[in-house]
């Protein structure tokens, strides 16, 4: 996969959220050059696997530096500044390349140099909160996820971001890109985010009702568990088919969803006492051949042999200790399109920008997206791409349009974007559709495979009008392959990874948890665009995207997947840490209050000890010691806590200890740090979350819009239809 073939792309140091984005840059044709990189553990040698290394020579590097269009750096401010890989130190050496600087809480603000880990992060971005769903008792500990998410979502952001500085690069002056990691994961949770910002309410970790059960939930099998999402009253009933219209069905408990929503707790106990005669996959593919949404809560070990991910040839050979083994490679199927009348097609845009420069002051200034995404991950996406200063044309289907709508969701994801109403179902709204495609530079759409194949608005249907456009398909699967076409939601997705099975604590059931998977999808379909949209401007042939969720999901577990083919089966441990101890979550004197901390080394321990007394006389132990110990450290921090604030997080980082509280939304909102650094935005009575990054030539922001609000402005500006042309459309119906 080699869109961006030519370009030169410096990672500094050993921080795994850098790696991570120069994986994702690498994996789609970039030359990285590894200064000083890190190769101890599997993971790391997998994210640094066939890069160009350079190590402990200061003139190669600085030479890969002053060759870079793009230049990545890890690390606390203080620690830029000491290894001379501060933003300042960089330019002396590269005056011209964007830089990307990653950072637990960002480069600038009051917590810019406080000490962070994984666990912490997740505690201060207020993901452990949600990760696993509401819990029925809060004595549960909150949990991070299995496989270094934190630098996973920080590189990813990081790339996303940098993709789009090299596309503005020469029409602005070289970018500073200030990633917090902190900000990245907090966006995961946009809807959450948006709501606390407008009024003042935070999501509740303690169950009430179903938990969402009635959407997606998981049910216990003869081996392992199924997922299943029958959310519609249509899927409902069609479920209720499934399992042999078993008599409770008739139950006017169960009769509605608010019915169900209610009394949760008998309908699974119904439910699960039918599952248990089954095994998962016979569930899934009962349920599948139903219409019915629903996947096996899979092991990493049974991801290694899938079908369909041997089908897209998702993974390749990475030799490790002398063994050949599996890696995940990229979730994009690239197809490229060259030839004249590409050319053509991008001699013609006039409207838009042209092949060859940006086209104005954002990166994607003068750049036309049409948008038939719809819920969260194809929005997401065109939110980035509509802040980067596409103008983004949102087609939406009459009625109540963008699910959603019915939610915060869409006055976040929405913004700066513009709403068109077309039926499709409408010979003329095809046409419409079509002839916009012809005006449009990228086309985002996330519908089950087949659909816009069958209304004509298929990848190959849509060259004939425009050779030049990027076609960017999303789906659960992607589209080729013997599973393509399974119905297939992102928390679904999560089920079958494998993800949500190993995000939970040994002995307890694991749950589906927060929408995790569509907003990290957004991300990385903004970067992959942005990266095409670099290969059509340089290259002239054009990129088309074949995006699978599932292997996305798959390409951020390379951990667990790498380690299950290494010996070391993966397996729920908690917050347990192999790497360093202490490393838990202890409870304080709230109801749910919590604090998270790593000890991530001899010195960082004896401070500890110096804060909490009864430690002391341990405070000669080394980590194996710490080790063996664990328990009763454990035990010694879980008396101590509960006489501590949820502040006392403060006090530990204050020390130098990685520590965090766990935040709420609403924490997030009245963060001095995150208002300083400007992630909020005024909307009217309240705040709305910005960007997983600050960038140095801003964002574009602006209300998101009514229902078919821009429905006569797109058609009269874009395809010069007339107002005699645009009532006849509404007559027809095609308008809605």
């Amino acid at each position: 996969m080699s869109i961006l073939a030519g370009l030169e792309v410096a990672q500094l140091g050993g921080g795994l959220a850098a790696a991570v984005c120069g994986r994702l840059l690498a994996d789609v044709g970039a030359r990285v050059s590894c200064i000083d990189g890190d190769m101890s553990t599997p993971l790391a040698c997998h994210l640094n696997h066939g890069k160009a290394a350079v190590s402990g020579d200061p003139a190669a590097a600085r030479a890969a530096i002053a060759a870079a269009d793009l230049i990545l750096c890890e690390g606390r401010p203080r620690d830029l500044r000491a290894r001379h890989h501060d933003p300042d130190a960089l330019r002396l050496i590269n005056r011209a390349a964007p830089i990307v600087a990653i950072s637990p809480f960002g480069q600038s603000g009051p917590k810019a140099d406080d000490p962070a880990s994984d666990l912490t992060l997740f505690f201060a971005s207020g993901i452990a909160r949600m990760l696993t769903g509401q819990v029925d008792d809060l004595a549960e500990p909150p949990i991070r996820p299995v496989g270094q998410q934190s630098a996973f979502i920080g590189g990813i952001a990081a790339a996303c971001a940098g993709m789009h500085a090299v596309l503005a690069n020469g029409a602005m002056p070289a970018s500073i890109i200030d990633v917090s990691i902190q900000e990245a994961l907090a966006t995961l949770t946009i809807t959450e985010l948006a709501r606390a910002g407008s009024s003042g309410k935070s999501w509740s970790r303690k169950r009430l009702t179903d938990g969402n059960g009635a959407t997606v939930c998981i049910l216990p099998a003869r081996d392992g568990y199924a997922a299943i999402s029958p959310r519609d009253d249509h899927q409902w009933a069609a479920w209720l088919t499934v399992m042999g219209s078993p008599e409770w069905a008739k139950d006017p408990r169960f009769a509605a969803k608010s019915d169900r929503v209610a009394n949760w707790d008998a309908l699974h106990a119904l439910m699960s006492a039918w599952s248990r005669h089954y095994d998962k996959q016979s569930i899934a593919d009962m349920a599948q051949a139903a219409h019915v949404p629903s996947f096996p809560l899979r092991e990493p070990a049974e991801q290694l042999s899938s079908a369909q991910l041997a089908h897209r040839n998702f993974y390749r050979p990475l030799s490790i200790d002398g063994r050949t083994i599996k890696a995940p490679g990229p979730p994009f199927g690239l197809r490229i399109a060259t030839g004249a009348r590409v050319a053509a097609a991008l001699g013609v845009r006039s409207d838009t920008a042209d092949s060859t420069q940006s086209g104005g002051p954002m990166p994607l200034a003068g750049i036309r997206v049409l948008d038939f995404s719809w819920v969260i991950a194809g929005p997401t996406a065109t939110r980035y791409l509509a802040a980067m200063g596409a103008d983004v044309v949102k087609v939406e289907a009459p009625g109540r349009g963008d699910p959603g709508r019915a939610s915060e969701l869409h006055t976040v994801l929405g913004q700066a974007k513009r709403s068109l109403v077309l039926d499709l179902k409408k010979p003329d709204a095809i046409a419409v559709a079509r002839a916009l495609a012809a005006k449009s530079d990228v086309l985002v759409e996330n519908f089950a495979t087949g659909v816009m194949d069958r209304l004509g608005l298929g990848a190959d249907a849509l060259q004939t009008v425009n050779p030049a456009l990027v076609y960017v398909s999303a789906s659960g699967l992607g589209r080729s392959g013997p599973e393509a076409r399974a119905v297939a939601y992102g928390t679904l997705l999560q089920c079958y990874a494998g993800f949500a099975g190993l995000n939970r604590h040994p002995g307890v059931p694991p749950r589906v948890g927060l929408a995790w998977l569509d907003p990290m999808c957004g991300l990385m379909l903004a970067f992959v665009t942005a990266a095409a949209l670099w290969h059509r401007r340089r290259t002239g042939s054009v990129a088309g995207i074949d995006f699978s969720m599932l292997e996305a999901m798959l390409w951020t577990m390379a951990e667990p997947l790498l380690a299950e083919q290494l010996g070391t089966s993966p397996r729920p441990v908690g917050n347990r840490s192999d790497h360093d101890a202490p490393h838990g979550a202890y409870r304080c004197a709230g109801d749910d209050d919590w604090i998270s901390l790593a000890v991530t080394n001899d010195e960082e321990w004896r401070r500890l000890c110096a804060i909490v007394p009864a430690l002391l006389p341990l405070a000669g132990l080394g980590f194996a010691q710490r080790c063996e110990q664990r328990q009763l450290i454990d035990d010694t921090l879980a008396a101590w806590a509960p006489s501590r604030a949820a502040a006392a997080a403060q006090e530990l980082r204050q020390a130098g200890i990685p520590a965090g509280a766990l935040a709420t939304s609403r924490d997030l909102v009245d963060c001095h740090h995150l208002r300083e650094r400007g992630f909020w935005e005024a909307n009217g009575i309240g705040v709305l979350p910005g960007l997983p990054w600050r960038a140095s030539f801003g964002r574009i922001s602006g209300a998101a819009p009514g229902l078919g609000a821009d429905t006569d402005t797109v058609l009269r500006d874009v395809l010069d239809i007339s107002p005699e042309g645009i009532a006849a459309l509404r007559r027809s119906g095609a308008l809605g």
